[in-house]
């Protein structure tokens, strides 16, 4: 069973060590102590700048932090920093930040963002985020699509629990005025019980154990049985993580760089000529993201979406069409 099933993107540069988590079998909340609110820490992040498609040069803010809870569970050790600007949520020792939420915005200039564009381009229905966290890409998405039918999984209880009271993932579970929701469900997503009567439209895919994607996803056979899953014409949106360093020089880093990501392989394996990918830019995190089916119409999907996501939808390409001109040539 996986350590923790969450989604991996900043790395914080902290200048102190955290405190040891408290171990615990249930999760009960407790008011932070008085010497943990006065004492403030400092960390180095890279900064969360809109999604661009040009690359920018690597910055880095410094803000203090302060630790809200240390808990260690079966699957995490747990972490929940506060900062003036977001609430942050760590699970291991990468130092590596799992979920965001921004006091000020749900956008948060990362591939979390991308997630939000998948509504427009599958069919009615729920849509499914296998690898839930603290819920970024949920709080973001039914705020754009308010109707929307979520179907969260995660396997780890004490992290949801946490998220319900740091992270705002409760407000979530309440039905919005047009009707969406966010439904927990606690447990295996690559389980049977994960599927539900007709299918989902689609499934975020969003799973990594100690800062790598589960080892399960960079099998074509893994994809094969969660495609049941789906309902006809269902799609996948997956964060694949990074690339492996390219030791190929027939490799183009411009078309054919999907082939550095062990992931995106077993999706064109399981699904031949239905995948498409893109890579986010050095300032967002430089992940590889993966979405199934034919390439979207991107005139009539960029209109559908809002503007802070409606210009990059272009940057999406088809791994079929490297195959065929390396073919051809």
């Amino acid at each position: 069973m996986a350590k923790m099933w969450c989604s991996s993107h900043l790395r914080l540069h902290l200048q102190l060590p955290l405190p040891p988590p408290v171990p615990a079998h249930c999760y009960s909340p407790r008011p932070i102590s008085s010497d943990r609110k006065s004492r403030t820490n400092k960390y180095r992040k890279q900064c969360l700048n809109p999604i661009a498609a040009s690359h920018k040069p690597e910055e880095q803010e410094e803000e203090e932090f302060r630790v809200l809870s240390a808990i260690q569970s079966i699957y995490n050790h747990i972490v929940i920093l506060d900062t003036p600007k977001s609430r942050l949520l760590l699970l291991d020792s990468t130092n590596n930040v799992h979920s965001i939420l921004n006091k000020s915005s749900k956008w948060t200039g990362s591939y979390w963002d991308e997630f939000a564009a998948l509504p427009p381009i599958v069919p009615d229905g729920p849509i499914a985020i296998f690898g839930l966290g603290g819920g970024t890409a949920a709080h973001l998405m039914l705020q754009l699509w308010p109707s929307l039918k979520l179907e969260g999984w995660e396997i780890d209880k004490i992290l949801i629990d946490m998220s319900r009271d740091y992270l705002g993932l409760g407000d979530l579970e309440k039905h919005t005025v047009d009707g969406g929701v966010l439904n927990i469900h606690i447990g295996d997503a690559f389980s049977p019980a994960a599927a539900i009567h007709g299918g989902y439209a689609g499934i975020i895919v969003d799973l990594f154990a100690n800062g790598k994607v589960l080892p399960q996803l960079e099998e074509a056979d893994t994809w094969l049985e969660l495609y049941d899953k789906l309902m006809p014409n269902g799609r996948f949106m997956v964060n694949c993580g990074a690339g492996e360093s390219q030791n190929d020089d027939s490799i183009s880093m411009i078309d054919g760089s999907w082939k550095l990501n062990a992931t995106i392989r077993a999706l064109c394996k399981a699904f031949p000529g239905q995948v498409n990918w893109k890579k986010m830019p050095k300032n967002a995190g430089e992940n590889y993201l993966a979405l199934t089916g034919s390439l979207p119409d991107f005139t009539s999907w960029s209109n559908a979406l809002p503007h802070e996501l409606s210009s990059s939808v272009n940057q999406w390409r088809s791994c079929i069409n490297h195959d065929v001109a390396t073919k051809l040539i």
